[in-house]
């Protein structure tokens, strides 16, 4: 699934920093802003490369027309899409002008070619043909409603519509081409489309943007060709692109997304106004979007896929600021299908309330120590733990490359979690439980079909998480080549699930932490309630470290005292020594739903795991900051209790608990 992230739903994260959680969905706003003014000028090409001032002039040759009917495998997988004759106007066009491009690119100068006796044999350096091997679209087609407001009154509330175009050129061929190394983002370039389905408009669009894109592919091809002469043999030699055979799915577009406004703003008013009653939550957010889109994808080697995929989430975010000058905040989301299937009124109040008291808690809680020692990470957390330490280190292109640390690369086969823990990564998966999850899709944004990947077996590494990106080892796609509009595809997580053979229940796992931290001589253990979010970095040249920023974290005393919330807790440590100390997990298991960014740009990913107990865990103070709380009171504070009541929507029966 294709990410427009058009509203609040992520941070690009410089390359081989990824990061996961609350914070990146709110750090996309600067990002939305610029995608709706870019829509706002259709035809405008977005070039995803530095080198957007080429001008094409390079002779090419034209290359083997190509067949974009079904392949005969892939004939089943139109059962339930309409057929061929009633394609979406928006793939015909793309389909028609890539089959042009691809057929047309070339055939001008190997004509004049033809009639220059003697010169194509002396073609050298940057006039030999230079025809595509590869030629993709991929359109994001969304509607949108994003409604935000803030201690009970409305900031926002705007509806969008949008329709922007990754075009994806390759030359050379699939052993080298010009994306190899460093160059991965040079196939890409992006322009918006127009809205309505005027095909000559819609054509003329990706023309643009296909005749900017291979200027840059020229020049980077040979770019490449040049560093391949210069440069020492790579470790990994794999193709820079894997062959698969042709995908056709002709899903039902998404309708455009329809919520109540009226209604949805009183209720986020609502829930915002609740921050009133804690004096000391200097700021608080409330956001509704609801967004539904569908992903066009089509090649030169025949797929064709039309993939819908819907999704609505409601954020709350409160801050405040502790006496010693630490800010403090507690988020939290919730996340559907669609608006329907959000939480009631009354449960999303209750949760608001929840919330103001642990952060007026928490800003009066003492501040942490370093510490090293055991730990106890709630389901929640245990998930993105997950997410951070081993999800990101088993993505395929993380074991090619040289700048790559390549944690996990040589250890297929090996040991390297406790073997009564399993991982998969199973983005087929719509839902776990009750839980709807983020992370499922139909098909990648390669046009691969999505496939469960079991990466560890009974402790033991199998596979990595797989794009058309080759490495040693593994040679064709799992279905897990993901990006965000604008962005290469990469080999990226979905819904990632951690399952375990050893179980304890809590009261157990509460025990065994008491009696781990006892034999170890520490007056506490830890346990990681919430948390907000987590990075990790992979790149050769920095630590192989990873840090996670945890929201509620209490002492559990082995004398018997009651447990502490304690503050500014942030967990470091390294992948393996991680991995290496998880004792035991609990017996259900949480979800955590969000946003992570990487070089392939932010998308939605979900990771399941019970809680873990874990025999070391080392943590630091977060910085603390130097400014005090406000100085002048909080307007109204004294009358809070005497407002009149935001007036609220009746509840749908369907809602009703």
């Amino acid at each position: 699934m294709r990410e427009i992230s058009f509203a609040a739903s992520g941070r690009i994260a410089p390359r081989h920093v990824h990061l996961i959680g609350i914070r990146a969905i709110f750090a996309a706003l600067a990002l939305t802003l610029a995608l709706a003014a870019v829509a706002q000028q259709p035809g405008t090409p977005v070039v995803n490369s530095a080198n957007d001032n080429l001008s094409p002039g390079t002779p090419i040759t034209t290359p083997a027309t190509v067949d974009l009917s079904p392949h005969p495998s892939e004939q089943k997988s139109l059962a339930g899409g309409p057929e061929s004759s009633g394609t979406p106007v928006l793939l015909d066009a793309m389909t028609a002008e890539l089959h042009r491009a691809f057929t047309s690119l070339g055939r001008q100068g190997a004509s004049q070619q033809e009639q220059s006796s003697g010169q194509q044999e002396g073609q050298q350096g940057s006039d030999r043909p230079l025809p595509p091997y590869f030629l993709s679209y991929s359109v994001g087609d969304a509607t949108m409603v994003a409604i935000r407001a803030q201690f009970g009154a409305l900031v926002s509330s705007s509806a969008n519509h949008i329709r922007l175009a990754d075009v994806q050129v390759r030359l050379g061929s699939p052993k080298l081409d010009n994306t190899h190394g460093t160059h991965r983002s040079s196939a890409v370039t992006s322009t918006a489309l127009p809205l309505n389905d005027d095909r000559e408009a819609l054509a003329r669009s990706l023309w643009l943007a296909t005749n900017t894109g291979y200027g840059n592919a020229v020049e980077n091809y040979l770019r490449v060709k040049t560093e391949a002469e210069v440069r020492a043999k790579e470790a990994d030699n794999s193709p820079d692109f894997s062959q698969e055979a042709p995908r056709v799915y002709l899903g039902k577009p998404a309708p455009p997304v329809k919520v109540d406004r009226a209604v949805w703003e009183q209720r986020t008013r609502g829930l915002s106004r609740i921050f009133r009653e804690f004096p000391d939550v200097y700021q608080n957010v409330v956001m509704l979007t609801a967004e539904n889109e569908t992903d066009y994808f089509a090649s030169s080697e025949g797929s064709k896929v039309v993939a819908p995929h819907q999704q609505a989430r409601l954020v709350a975010v409160a801050v405040t600021r502790a006496e010693d000058g630490m800010d403090l905040f507690r988020a939290q989301t919730f996340e559907a299908e669609t608006v329907e299937g959000l939480p009631s009124q009354a449960e999303m109040e209750a949760a608001m309330r929840e919330l103001g008291a642990s952060l007026e808690a928490l800003r009066k809680a003492p501040v942490t120590e370093p510490f090293d020692g055991p730990a106890i990470l709630s389901g929640r957390a245990a998930a993105v733990f997950f997410h951070e330490v081993l999800g990101h280190r088993l993505e395929g292109q993380r074991q090619r490359g040289d700048e790559e640390g390549q944690t996990f690369t040589r250890d297929v086969g090996k040991e390297i979690l406790p073997g009564f823990l399993s991982v998969a990564d199973d983005p087929t998966q719509t839902s776990f439980g009750k839980t709807w999850l983020s992370g499922s899709y139909e098909y990648d944004d390669e046009g691969q079909k999505a496939q469960r990947v079991d990466l560890i077996q009974n402790g033991v590494l199998k596979t990595f998480l797989m794009s058309r990106q080759p490495i040693d080892g593994f040679t064709a796609s799992n279905g897990h080549g993901r990006a965000q509009t604008g962005k290469m595809p990469t080999g990226r997580q979905g819904n990632l699930i951690v399952t375990s053979t050893k179980m304890e229940s809590e009261n157990k796992l509460r025990k065994q932490l008491i009696e781990e931290a006892k034999k170890q001589g520490k007056p506490y253990g830890l346990y990681f309630e919430d948390i907000s979010s987590g990075f990790a970095v992979t790149q050769r040249s920095s630590p192989q470290a990873f840090s996670v920023v945890p929201l509620v974290v209490w002492r559990v005393y082995v004398d018997g005292r009651p447990d502490e919330l304690v503050r500014g807790v942030g967990i470091v440590g390294t992948p393996l020594a991680a991995m290496k100390s998880i004792l035991a997990t609990g017996d259900k298991n949480e979800v955590f739903n969000g946003e992570c960014g990487a070089e392939s740009g932010t998308i939605p990913v979900s990771a399941v795991a019970p809680a873990m107990l874990v025999r070391e865990m080392e943590t630091q103070r977060q910085p603390q900051g130097t400014a005090r709380p406000p100085i002048l009171p909080i307007p109204g504070v004294e009358a809070a209790s005497a407002m009149p009541a935001v007036p609220q929507p009746a509840v749908p029966k369907k809602e009703a608990q």
